[in-house]
This record gives C-alpha cells, sequence and structure tokens, in this order.
C-alpha cells in the first residue's frame, strides 16, 4: 500500500497560524535508507540476501522530538512538544484523554500522516535523524518504530506462528525457514509468550486469551527487530493478571530497546516506566507537556500544582 502524502510545516507555523509554509513529502523508491554497516563498510538492508547471515553487536537508540505540533484539519491539538525518550528506557506518558497523548505517539512513527487532513510541524529525531525528512520511507521508519495499539489486533484465523511471522513479510524482509523458525520463537520468547504456546503453534491467534493476544502482538512486532517500540494503553481492555503479564514483559525488555507507553494508570507508569511526561489540554488550547523528568521526581516531587493535582488523582 502506498503510504498517502501529509503536509508537513516545517517553518512552525499550521492552519490557519500566520504565514503558513507547507510542503508535501514525496513518495522515495524502495531500498533509501534503513540500512547497517556491515564488517567492510558496506551499507546492508534486511531485503538484501547476504544481510541474514551478518549479526551486530546490539545499539540502542534514543528518541526525540523538537517543537512538534500537530493538526487535523484547522484544528491544533499539539503545541510545540519537546521530548527526549532515553535510549533502553521505558517513558510513560500519562495525561486526561483528549490531550493529545495518542496523536503524539503516532506522530513518533508516521501513523499520523495516515489521517487525511493532518499535518505537523517539528522534528522527531530517531538517533539524531528526523524521520519525516524528505527521502526518509514510512515504511521503513515503521519497521524502526513498531506500534502495539490498545486493544490486540492479530489475525484470528492464521496461527499463532504465522502471527509473528507475519511482522517480516508486512515489512518485506526474507528469511530462510530455519532463521523463520529461530525468530519466531525468540520473538516469542521476549513477548513471555513461549512457554504458553510452544506445543499449539499452529492454533489460530484468536484461540488465546486477550492478555495473551497482546503478548502475540508484542511478539510480532519485536520479529522485526525494532529499535523503539510504542504502546497505546496496551492493558487497558486487559484484566489484572493479563495486566500484570504484560507489564512482567515491558520490564524484561527494557534494556533491549526503546519503550514509549501511552497510560491512564497512575499505578502501571510508576511500575514500568523510568521517566514520564504529563500531558495537558484545556477546551481551547491545544495539548502539551507540562512537566517532564524522572518518573520518580514527576510523582513524588513535582515541580507544577497541576501535575501533584492529576497524579493524585484531584482531575482527569
Amino acid at each position: 500500500m502506498t503510504d498517502a502524502p501529509m503536509t508537513h510545516v516545517p517553518t512552525g507555523h499550521g492552519p490557519g497560524d500566520p504565514a503558513e509554509t507547507t510542503i508535501t513529502l514525496p513518495a522515495v523508491p524502495a531500498g533509501v535508507d534503513g540500512g547497517h554497516a556491515g564488517p567492510d563498510g558496506q551499507l546492508l538492508y534486511p531485503q538484501d540476501a547476504h544481510y541474514q547471515g551478518y549479526t551486530e553487536e546490539p545499539r540502542l537508540a534514543g528518541l526525540e522530538t523538537r517543537d512538534v505540533s500537530a493538526w487535523f484539519g484547522a484544528r491544533k491539538v499539539l503545541e510545540r512538544v519537546s521530548l527526549a525518550m532515553p535510549a533502553g528506557e521505558v517513558t510513560a506518558l500519562i495525561g486526561p484523554s483528549g490531550c493529545g497523548k495518542s496523536t503524539y505517539l503516532r506522530i513518533l512513527n508516521r501513523m499520523h500522516e495516515m489521517v487525511r487532513g493532518a499535518a505537523l510541524s517539528g522534528e522527531v529525531l530517531l538517533d539524531g535523524d528526523d524521520v519525516y525528512r524528505p527521502g526518509r520511507r514510512p515504511a521503513e521508519v515503521r519497521r524502526r518504530i513498531g506500534m502495539v495499539f490498545q486493544r490486540p489486533n492479530p489475525f484470528p484465523a492464521m496461527s499463532i506462528k504465522d502471527n509473528v511471522a507475519s511482522g517480516l513479510k508486512l515489512a518485506g524482509i526474507k528469511v530462510g525457514k530455519d532463521e523463520r523458525e529461530h525468530l519466531v520463537e525468540t520473538s516469542l520468547r521476549q513477548a513471555g509468550l513461549w512457554d504458553e504456546v510452544a506445543t499449539r503453534l499452529e492454533a489460530p491467534g484468536g484461540s488465546l486469551s486477550g492478555g495473551q493476544q497482546q503478548r502475540l502482538c508484542i511478539a510480532r512486532s519485536l520479529a522485526v527487530s525494532p529499535d523503539i517500540l510504542l504502546m497505546d494503553e496496551p492493558c487497558s481492555a486487559l484484566d489484572p493478571t493479563s495486566t500484570r503479564r504484560v507489564e512482567e514483559t515491558i520490564a524484561e525488555l527494557r534494556g533491549q530497546l526503546t519503550i514509549v507507553i501511552v497510560t491512564h494508570n497512575m499505578q502501571q507508569a510508576q511500575r514500568v516506566s523510568q521517566s514520564c511526561a504529563f500531558f495537558l489540554a484545556t477546551h481551547d488550547t491545544p495539548g502539551r507537556i507540562v512537566e517532564h523528568g524522572p518518573t520518580e521526581q514527576v510523582f513524588h516531587h513535582p515541580r507544577d500544582q497541576r501535575t501533584s493535582d492529576y497524579v493524585n488523582g484531584r482531575f482527569g
């Protein structure tokens, strides 16, 4: 599927703002970026046959936004959001409904542009490189920055094994049968699901419980070796036991990749994250970050009274 172009506003102005300047991001041929340097300095790409035999030391990637604003049509929903999400850590995004957290999360891996009329300004830097720069392929960005949604979305009639491997197919990564089997097992182990499904890999993904389906979706995202994993309220539709298991999975993944999670559960944010950002919007102002920093500080020693009121349940 061809990604729809999105209006990008490099000057910081958006629809309805003075001195509005917009450009349309062009379509880019396959193979522009996403490569890794091989032992001889040659760039290797996931779609290259010789890439599969090459392994490199895992290198954690950080994510940062600078002055990101966003619109849906003429409605501004985010205002100049700047945030650094440390490599190898879990960053929690908290705040009341409607303050732009999920929109911000979708901006990070270029899903925002899939909405008709969407626009944005500012920079999203993956290891210092803007994911919205001209020449950057959206599909490659979404491979490196994976997403787990609020409700589990496995392919219900597809087997557990094929659900995991479908991530490879969607990303255009071709591997041999043995490597495929290895990636399926490794991804399921990373998602904390292997011991529960190892003897029934051919069973439909839809036969799993809700919590297991969510971990299956995590495994599918992990199969393509992303640098970043975005999670949009991944436990909101789960029971307490399944929530605990997903949180354990997040803890186990910490240090292996960078995780950004949107949650309305204040206890969950404290349990799983090392840093936290509090978003807030009003009826006449777009969402923005009120406060961010180490999770311990945001929850126990906030600098802003609004942060204290929110984390202590006085509104929201």
